[in-house]
């Protein structure tokens, strides 16, 4: 799928750094909006793990009083997400009902899918970029003026290079991995992606046996990216995915690393268990024609001691 490639950046101008771990680079003409606190308004649904890196970093940089965040319910149709957790079903700061009127304001025939996390521009009302990897990464380099005083440094140089490899396989065989099992067409397709998938998953289970963290002692933009997939392992893709060889509560270092993350208040407030399992089980008919939505598994299990430390 193809994204609005627009970037918000300081002053404007060109960005600090060129990737943002999916091996691409930003198109250098893409149009450039200046960073400008209480201009933009992020929109975003707990239940989406690609807008749930949005309302983490948001939350860890210390953004929420320069970039408001609106919050779409787990379910929708094939027009739009849709604000239906507002009262009367409106954005309180938008005043639209839909996602979909936001990307229309700006591209009156917009054809692709309307989708989450996107910057819409409050006044104009007209959507700005749903481009995911690189609204996360600007919220680091292009607004770091507006930082909390103690925010991480989620792209440390020292090791940016190993990192940019490490979120490239996340991508491709975990985040996306799962998706692959999923809506595979065919069992071959289906056997194929699931063996991807679980020799990325036993690669990081290694690798997490000798760090706390993806890239050492400290949480970067790798770690948001792997907990927004591992917080949906047992509740949606073991089951409704078929990506069923293990659940994350049987992989030691990768169940004790994500409730390390769990603990932490802007990964565990960010996660709605209830919204997940509804949002993949009421909107994906093609697979679960039944919608119905399971009650377990218990999430008392998220909140026990992780021994990480």
């Amino acid at each position: 799928m193809d994204y609005i490639p627009d970037r918000i950046t300081a002053h404007g101008g060109e960005p600090v750094d060129d990737r943002a771990g999916t091996g691409k680079a930003s198109p250098s003409d893409a149009p450039r909006w200046p960073v400008e606190p209480g201009r933009y308004r992020l929109i975003a649904a707990k239940a989406c793990p690609w807008a749930n890196r949005a309302i983490i970093v948001r939350s860890l940089l210390g953004l929420e009083d320069v970039i408001s965040l609106g919050l779409a319910g787990p379910t929708h149709d094939k027009r739009s997400w849709t604000f239906d957790l507002d009262p009367g079903g409106v954005d309180p700061v938008l005043g639209i009902e839909r996602l979909q009127q936001a990307y229309f304001a700006r591209y009156p025939d917009y054809p692709r899918g309307i989708t989450v996390p996107a910057i819409v521009e409050i006044a104009s009302g007209g959507v700005v970029t749903n481009d995911f990897p690189w609204i996360t990464h600007d919220f680091f380099f292009e607004w770091r003026e507006h930082h909390r005083p103690d925010a991480p440094d989620l792209w440390p140089a020292e090791v940016r290079d190993e990192m940019e490899d490490v979120m490239k396989r996340v991508f491709t065989e975990v985040n996306n991995g799962v998706y692959r099992c999923g809506f595979a067409g065919s069992q071959e397709a289906y056997d194929d992606a699931y063996d991807r998938l679980w020799t990325a998953l036993d690669w990081l289970e290694d690798r997490l046996s000798t760090r706390r963290y993806l890239m050492g002692d400290a949480i970067t933009e790798a770690d948001v990216r792997l907990f927004t997939t591992l917080a949906r392992l047992d509740a949606v893709y073991h089951g409704h995915f078929k990506c069923n060889r293990q659940k994350l509560t049987e992989m030691p270092n990768l169940w004790g690393y994500a409730r390390d993350l769990y603990s932490i208040p802007a990964f565990g407030d960010s996660i709605d268990f209830e919204q997940i399992k509804k949002h993949y089980y009421v909107v994906h008919t093609d697979i679960n024609p039944t919608q119905i939505v399971p009650l377990g598994p218990d999430p008392a299990v998220w909140l026990e001691p992780h021994g990480r430390g």
